[in-house]
Formats: C-alpha cells, sequence, structure tokens
C-alpha cells in the first residue's frame, strides 16, 4: 500500500521500524506519524499534512504541489512537481 506521499512502503528501508505509513485518511494514521516520529525523532512533514488535511494521498489535495513538496523534495523532485504544477494549470493539453 503506498504512503500519502506515494512512496510504495515495500520498498523503503525502515518498513521493520514503523510498519509502513498508510493513506492520510486511515484510521491508524495517527498512531503511524507517532511510530514515525519515535523512529526518526522528528515527523514527516508530508504525512502529517496529509493527515491535518484529510487527504489520503497528496496527489489529491487540492493545494499539490505546495511549498511543503518543493522544500523536502519528498518524494516528487523539484522537476516534476513543477510538471504537476503546469498540468494542474493547464498548460499541457492532449495531443
Amino acid at each position: 500500500m503506498p504512503a500519502a506521499c506515494g512512496i510504495a512502503c515495500e520498498i523503503c528501508g525502515f518498513i521493520e521500524e514503523c510498519g509502513g505509513c498508510v493513506p492520510g485518511t486511515d484510521p491508524q494514521a495517527p498512531e503511524r506519524a507517532q511510530a514515525l516520529r519515535r523512529m526518526m525523532g522528528a515527523p514527516c512533514p508530508v504525512f502529517e499534512c496529509a493527515i491535518k488535511k484529510k487527504v489520503d494521498y497528496c496527489l489529491r489535495c487540492s493545494e499539490f504541489p505546495c511549498e511543503r513538496h518543493y522544500r523536502w523534495e519528498i518524494p516528487y523532485s523539484k522537476r516534476l512537481l513543477d510538471i504537476f504544477k503546469d498540468w494542474k494549470e493547464g498548460k499541457y493539453t492532449k495531443a
């Protein structure tokens, strides 16, 4: 199952310790966020935002891509974020 940010937890090296992330709307999300805080020593800003905004995945958030993604580049590069932004603004059309 992908995390709120879009990363497939199965490929993350921390899945054994934290049990993996979940969508931001999952009932277990706050508990998983706490586990991540304990394990990493800091919260995951992307996951905590998804929980706060009650969105399952960042891609479904009306504010995506936001400054949080640009600042952390998690899990998307700046270039890909720019492509998402341009697409949402209608700069790409169907061929």
